[in-house]
């Protein structure tokens, strides 16, 4: 087997028992809550995250990686044997966690480190980061791990329903008049991914309608390509994402095997509690 490292942050949406169990190094975003920084996934988890929120009235701020933690994993992977490194960070869209992995490198100007940015975020990248991990696997060279990478990112996307605009305004990425107009008449935005940035498409009222309408933005996109992977993400709502799973699997038709997510707090304080989406790959275009 060929002696690659595979490296990524928490912003994948993979548990830390998962990425192990996959041969994948994850370096965690940091929460802060005031002077208290966190390391993601490992040292808080989103119940931990909202009930807290909910309690302060506040956000936490997330900062990237420093170029340090990735040094650290630098280093620990090559000590361990490791001959290469591929790190797959969050689109440089949305966090300076790219710009961190790139210092990191320069303090090991003789060693193979390839830095890309996913371009994408949450499962998207995710998906990404396996594809290259089972590409090594299964025997494949660098360049061909990342290319199985490039692959899925150009063939996947994201569509999920927001349950508030609440937390968006606290993170100041919606403007507050927005926030209550949504909360008012009970609007529930659509949320995609587009040129690495997070995007609101559409607000429909009801969370019913807004699945509705998640499931048949996936219809279209995914329309005449069959449906490779497939996995469902939420945030702080495993029952709503199995019924939505039930959802998605009575209109349309699906791999015989459908993963949950949970997205892990760097991102999910942004989005709030109570989304529910799916991360689509279809087969690539002829």
């Amino acid at each position: 087997m060929n002696k690659i490292a595979i490296i990524t942050d928490t912003d994948t949406s993979f548990p830390a028992d998962y990425a192990e169990a996959n041969g994948i190094i994850m370096v965690p975003i940091l929460i802060q809550f005031g002077e208290e920084s966190l390391k993601d996934t490992y040292e808080i988890s989103n119940k931990k995250v909202f009930t807290r929120i909910d309690k302060e009235g506040k956000l936490p701020k997330t900062s990237a990686p420093s170029p340090g933690q990735f040094s650290n994993a630098f280093k620990n992977s090559f000590d361990s044997g490791y001959k290469s490194i591929i790190c797959f960070t969050v689109s440089k869209e949305v966090s300076a966690t790219y710009a961190s992995a790139l210092t990191a490198r320069e303090e090991f100007p003789e060693m193979d480190i390839s830095i890309i940015d996913s371009q994408s975020l949450t499962l998207q990248q995710g998906y990404m980061v396996k594809a290259a991990s089972e590409a090594i696997m299964n025997g494949a060279d660098k360049d061909g791990a990342i290319a199985a990478a490039i692959n899925i990112r150009d063939n996947s996307f994201m569509f999920a329903a927001l349950s508030t605009l609440k937390y968006l305004a606290m993170s100041g990425r919606v403007g507050h008049l927005a926030a209550g107009f949504g909360n008012i008449f009970d609007i529930k935005p659509i949320l995609t991914i587009r040129n690495g940035k997070l995007e609101l498409l559409e607000k429909v009222r009801t969370q019913k309608k807004a699945w509705n309408q998640t499931i048949d933005l996936i219809t279209k996109k995914s329309q005449g390509k069959r449906i490779q992977k497939l996995s469902i993400i939420h945030v702080n709502v495993p029952e709503k994402a199995e019924l939505f799973r039930d959802m998605l699997k009575a209109k349309i038709e699906c791999p015989d095997t459908i993963e949950i997510f949970e997205i892990n707090p760097g991102l999910s304080i942004h989005s709030g509690a109570g989304m529910v989406g799916a991360v689509v790959a279809v087969e690539p275009s002829r």
